[in-house]
């Protein structure tokens, strides 16, 4: 029986085992029990940044204008009658509340029990608040922005000591757009307020809002579509129109193609794009009208860089002779392009199978997956196997502390290089 199991029976016992875990971990003892994975991971990368766990360090709350602004702009506001009605009626009678932060881990909403909400004014979980992992510790924000997948955090799994009569469960909302993460979704409370169902409870409302984000980018395709078919019919040749984000609406004259990769500042005149080499591009509504000229992909010295510095979001960035362009990564395909980095001579579909989920069995996936990256990459990845083309400069940019790269990652080679600094 796991501390979770035991919880659900015993919340007091639970929190005793936890806290001399918590104890033994942090003085370098022997610990009685082994902390759960993700939370273990999580206390390593506190230790190494300097959280003190004794000290409930706290950050500047947001100004109300400022909270005001980012829920304006936020996506999350679209999704929130969805969270509301999924978490609000239940979180007060098990005398919890709901807590939405945005991609930074900034407090945007916080609703539920009032009696809850007076006691996380005490731990400085309030409105406009810093609960990124590097400020707050192991938390049911911060954890799951960085481990990308739901997390419950409970009693002294909490790193800072403060926090360790809380217990919480969070769950990351990522943009279907292009996976990046605008924001974590969160239901805490009391430490006997406990249940070991919050986590699926949590998680389950959290897919409902990811399928509310779906409906609401393809309603906005559906929106630029109805524009973009008259001015095809007039148009001769190859032309497709996308949106803002490379996202195809509707095309003639061509194959069709899900989505294309678009530099970061794009401007309306001839560019190259990797899809199609040198295009005329025109605004069109909430889009683009894409027009390509034919023209050969430029060739000479190409560079690209593999930006995984960053704890929550990983880029690529192409330079050659058609000028620079950058794309924001998913979680899955910051992984597969790290080991292609790592393996210049190439990796198999099995034997990436094997890196990513250590199951050479599964090259259906990775030959899915990989199929996705060849929409943006296509001309700078070569296969069979899957590898950077030879001409191309292949720079990987890691943190600062190897042990930190793709810190979501449960791939077994990913988990092996961590801790390597001569890993490439």
């Amino acid at each position: 029986m796991d501390v979770t199991q035991l919880a659900a029976v015993d919340t007091a016992r639970a929190a005793r085992v936890l806290s001399e875990v918590r104890s033994a971990a942090l003085s370098g003892q022997r610990v009685p029990l082994a902390p759960r994975p993700v939370i273990g991971q999580s206390w390593e990368r506190m230790l190494r940044s300097g959280v003190d766990p004794d000290h409930d360090v706290r950050s500047g709350l947001l100004p109300r204008e400022e909270v005001q602004r980012r829920r304006e702009t936020s996506a999350l506001r679209h999704v929130l009658p969805v969270l509301r009605e999924g978490l609000l009626s239940v979180a007060d009678v098990a005398h919890h509340i709901m807590v939405v932060a945005d991609e930074e881990g900034r407090v945007l909403w916080r609703e539920g029990s009032a009696p809850v909400l007076r006691k996380a004014d005490g731990l400085g979980f309030e409105l406009g608040a810093d609960w990124r992992e590097e400020v707050v510790g192991t938390n049911g924000v911060g954890t799951p922005a960085v481990a990308r997948r739901p997390v419950q955090v409970f009693a002294s799994e909490h790193f800072v000591r403060s926090h360790t009569t809380w217990t919480c469960a969070g769950a990351p909302l990522t943009d279907p757009r292009d996976g990046r993460l605008i924001g974590v979704v969160d239901v805490s409370g009391p430490l006997e307020t406990m249940h070991p169902a919050t986590l699926a409870w949590v998680d389950s409302v959290a897919g409902l809002a990811q399928a509310r984000l779906r409906e609401m980018h393809v309603e906005s395709l559906e929106r630029l579509r109805a524009v973009a078919a008259p001015v095809l019919t007039r148009l001769r040749g190859r032309a497709l129109v996308v949106d803002r984000d490379g996202w195809t609406a509707a095309l003639t004259g061509m194959p069709y193609t899900r989505r294309i990769a678009l530099p970061r500042s794009l401007s309306a005149g001839r560019t190259w794009l990797p899809a199609f080499g040198v295009c005329a591009v025109e605004p069109l509504a909430e889009g683009w009208l894409v027009r390509p000229a034919g023209e050969p992909e430029p060739r000479g010295p190409t560079r690209i860089v593999l930006d995984l510095g960053q704890p929550r979001r990983w880029s690529v960035e192409v330079c050659g002779g058609a000028g620079s362009w950058s794309r924001e990564l998913s979680p899955r395909h910051a992984e597969l392009l790290y080991l292609l980095a790592v393996h210049r001579g190439g990796r198999s579909a099995p034997e990436l199978a094997g890196d990513v989920f250590g199951d050479p069995g599964r090259r259906v996936t990775v030959r899915a997956e990989m199929s996705r990256v060849r929409r943006y990459l296509g001309g700078f990845l070569e296969h069979r196997p899957y590898r950077f083309r030879e001409d191309a400069e292949v720079e990987v940019l890691l943190p600062a502390d190897p042990r930190d790269l793709l810190p979501h990652s449960t791939a077994p080679a990913v988990v092996r290089h961590r801790g390597s600094a001569s890993a490439l």
